[in-house]
């Protein structure tokens, strides 16, 4: 059977994938497919559709700086109007022609000799592309804990990204474990309804306000009208979120982030017991903040516990705590987050490069890219927000667009060229983590919590410690000297001629 070839294969049809095929079209490259294991897009959005659902980011920031929207009904927007904002631009631009659903890659493996990547589906079936890019994100495979007896429990389980909408919570005896970004917001939803909750707590998180405005109508209008005073908008929202990122290296200006987050703290609990288990014991910023208004107040309800005590095992009836408590519920909702480490969640999707090298390999100490987007020894595979590009301060779609643009830039140089495929070379990726590192030492995010954001022995894989306007400045170019260029039938084009005469046409023209 012929295998169908693309320029471009881009695995997952989220905001990244989307965005780098609405871009690819803007540069006149049409061949492309995005493979999708879904039957529709939206990624993150889809998925998490526990009820009260929000973004932490403002509406109007999260969202493609190229495709804006005038009429977002509040500062932060829940999950359906997200996902209707995603399928109106995937309609927008016309990119359903380009999906593939219910397409799962299995695989991948660079072939030296045609410099081709063959990427294998779950259906059999497999693609060639000379590009590869890797747009599923870090946020997608749900972390189930691994508690004893939790297989035995006779009740209802389900994960926070898989919500069974068609089991009703009302009345129910039921058990949240876990306090972190679902937990903080489909709690208090379902706190009214139920009979009892337990909210089980391994570590308090911090928790700041969350603007709930709406956009008035006139404001939408002036959007729509304007479309500048929407954009500046934009900008006071990017440059008010980046402004949050510089507590995170001076003490002093963390100290006072934490009082103010005390102070919000204390305002809504009157229980100086309860008080005092709802507040963290490591400085803000090491995980990630949260923001909610209706968080602290859910505890004064009567029929809501927190349990701060660990569990020691699940029963088919409830939950056993170390101290010997049964806790008797009929349904058990895991807000335990993702599997983050790409290692663990990449683990059956092996990614084969040069000379038979496997990404599992290289990464078996801890994952790590150039810039988040390229990964020595595997030419033309490019990633968006891979390793040490997330953020916990302002929109990843800033990143996003970052990286969007530094694939771009990619593509042109290997066409430029006249090669087949670029490499990032070992000291170019080696130098830039190091530098990455470096730049997390002395950081909140190394003040010794544990967090998403770290691999089991204490390494940051996740966060870029830095500005975000310090990313866009560094992705602007692509510096030709970090890379290797080469042709099949050539080993490498030597750098420093093609730098010298690219210089030398550059000076003539």
């Amino acid at each position: 059977m012929e295998l169908k070839q693309f320029e471009v294969a881009i695995v997952g049809a989220g905001f990244g994938g989307l965005g780098l095929a609405i871009k690819l079209l803007e540069a006149g490259v049409r061949d492309f497919v995005i493979l999708e294991k879904s039957a529709e897009v939206g990624g993150t959005w889809r998925e998490n559709t526990y009820p009260g659902a929000e973004c932490d980011v403002q509406s109007h920031l999260y969202s493609f700086s190229f495709a804006g929207k005038a009429d977002w009904s509040q500062r932060y927007a829940g999950w359906r109007e997200i996902q209707q904002y995603i399928l109106d631009t995937t309609e927008r631009y016309e990119l359903r022609h380009h999906i593939r659903f219910n397409q799962e890659v299995t695989a991948a493996r660079f072939d030296t000799e045609r410099a081709r990547w063959t990427l294998r589906l779950a259906s059999g079936e497999s693609i060639v592309a000379r590009h590869f890019v890797l747009a599923s994100g870090p946020l997608h495979v749900p972390q189930i804990p691994e508690i004893p007896g939790l297989e035995f429990f006779a009740g209802k389980v389900f994960h926070s990204a898989q919500w069974d909408h068609g089991y009703t919570l009302d009345g129910r005896r039921v058990a949240s474990i876990g306090t972190g970004g679902s937990a903080i917001q489909y709690c208090p939803e379902i706190a009214p309804k139920v009979q009892r909750l337990h909210v089980f707590q391994r570590t308090a998180a911090w928790v700041t306000p969350r603007d709930t405005r709406k956009y008035s109508a006139g404001a939408k209008r002036r959007f729509a009208r304007h479309p500048w005073w929407r954009r500046l908008h934009r900008a006071r929202l990017y440059w008010t979120n980046e402004s949050r990122v510089w507590p995170v290296f001076h003490a002093g200006l963390s100290k006072f982030f934490e009082a103010y987050a005390r102070f919000f703290m204390r305002r809504q609990v009157e229980d100086p017991q309860l008080l005092q288990r709802l507040t963290p014991d490591y400085r803000i910023g090491c995980k990630r903040v949260l923001v909610s208004n209706v968080w602290f107040p859910m505890f004064s309800r009567p029929n809501v516990e927190l349990v701060t005590d660990e569990i020691r095992e699940i029963t088919p009836r409830g939950i056993v705590t170390e101290d010997g408590t049964e806790r008797a519920v009929d349904c058990i909702i895991l807000g335990t987050g993702f599997v983050t480490d790409p290692r663990i969640y990449m683990r059956d999707f092996p990614i084969t490069g040069l000379t038979g090298r496997k990404l599992s390999d290289d990464w078996r100490k801890g994952a790590e890219a150039y810039y988040g987007v390229s990964v020595h020894g595997f030419p033309n595979f490019h990633q968006l927000l891979g390793p040490n590009t997330g953020l916990g301060h302002n929109s990843a779609l800033f990143m996003i667009e970052c990286q969007i643009h530094y694939i771009l830039q990619c593509l042109r140089e290997l066409r430029e060229r006249g090669a087949d495929y670029l490499d990032v070379t070992a000291e170019a990726q080696s130098s830039f983590n190091a530098r990455v590192q470096r730049g997390l030492e002395g950081s909140v995010w190394s003040s010794g919590c544990r967090s998403w954001y770290q691999q089991a022995d204490g390494r940051n894989f996740t966060i870029w410690p830095w500005s975000t306007w310090r990313y866009w400045l560094e992705t602007r170019r692509v510096r030709s000297g970090d890379y290797r260029y080469a042709r099949r039938d050539q080993s490498a084009i030597n750098r420093s001629m093609c730098t010298t005469a690219l210089a030398a046409s550059a000076d003539n023209s």
